[in-house]
């Protein structure tokens, strides 16, 4: 465990040069070409371009939340708080891009379907996946940094709501539902998509992908940094008391 914490801080500080430029330069040529490159989609129109940043957000929240489905194993196996920190890191960012994805599907079912919401399998199920890990980061806030049993208990929260994102995946298949069979990742290697719109779409990826990397390792350290003014707060209070 230890090689392994000391692999993922080598990594860790590389990123810190590395991620940013790339989601900057990845995000900014996702917008152009979404905008100007990706041809206009001959059924939907141009609300078809949401779908740049609707599904590369999903799958950037499912990687998010891999993140943090992985790192509570650690806590309940190890004890080890600093995974709690990656834990909770990776949740924000996995609820903000889900957010993301229910905003932006929103927006493009107002004009394909009519209605900005309706309860189908998918969008219902992926609302049940924000409302899991915003609750768990509630619940996980509301006690302190340094308590071992709250990060227990917050991560059997977690690992249980990860077994959602299959639901997510398959309600497709497994349901008749609004939302569109998987037909973006046959076009990928198929011509049902155009070569632009594929070359864009994987723009979108990088660029997607990079920035919640960002964000996440941002956050991770922010958390990190709350744990030890935390720990340093109890070891100056318990000098003070003795």
């Amino acid at each position: 465990m230890s090689a392994l914490t000391g692999l993922l801080r080598g990594v860790y500080g590389w990123w810190w040069t590395v991620l940013p430029p790339v989601a900057g330069v990845a995000v900014m040529a996702m917008i152009i070409g979404a905008l100007v490159v990706a041809p206009r989609e001959s059924v939907e129109g141009d609300v078809q371009r949401l779908l740049y940043i609707h599904f590369p957000s999903i799958l950037a929240a499912y990687g998010a939340f891999a993140v943090v489905f992985v790192a509570s194993i650690v806590v309940l196996w190890r004890g080890d708080l600093r995974w709690d920190a990656v834990a909770r890191g990776a949740a924000t960012v996995g609820v903000l891009f889900t957010g993301l994805t229910l905003a932006t599907g929103a927006l493009w079912g107002k004009p394909v379907w009519g209605v900005y919401w309706t309860w189908d399998a998918r969008l219902t199920s992926t609302l049940v996946l924000f409302l899991i890990y915003a609750a768990y980061l509630l619940a996980r806030s509301m006690a302190d940094e340094l308590d071992e049993q709250a990060a227990r208990f917050a991560a059997v929260f977690a690992i249980i709501g990860a077994l959602d994102i299959p639901l997510i995946m398959f309600s497709v298949t497994w349901w008749r539902t609004l939302h569109p069979q998987p037909i973006v990742m046959r076009g990928l290697d198929s011509p049902a998509m155009p070569p632009g719109m594929v070359m864009v779409l994987l723009i979108a990826f990088l660029g997607i992908s990079a920035l919640a990397a960002w964000l996440a390792i941002l956050r991770t350290e922010t958390e990190w940094l709350a744990k030890r003014s935390a720990t340093l707060r109890a070891t100056v209070d318990r000098r003070e008391g003795a």
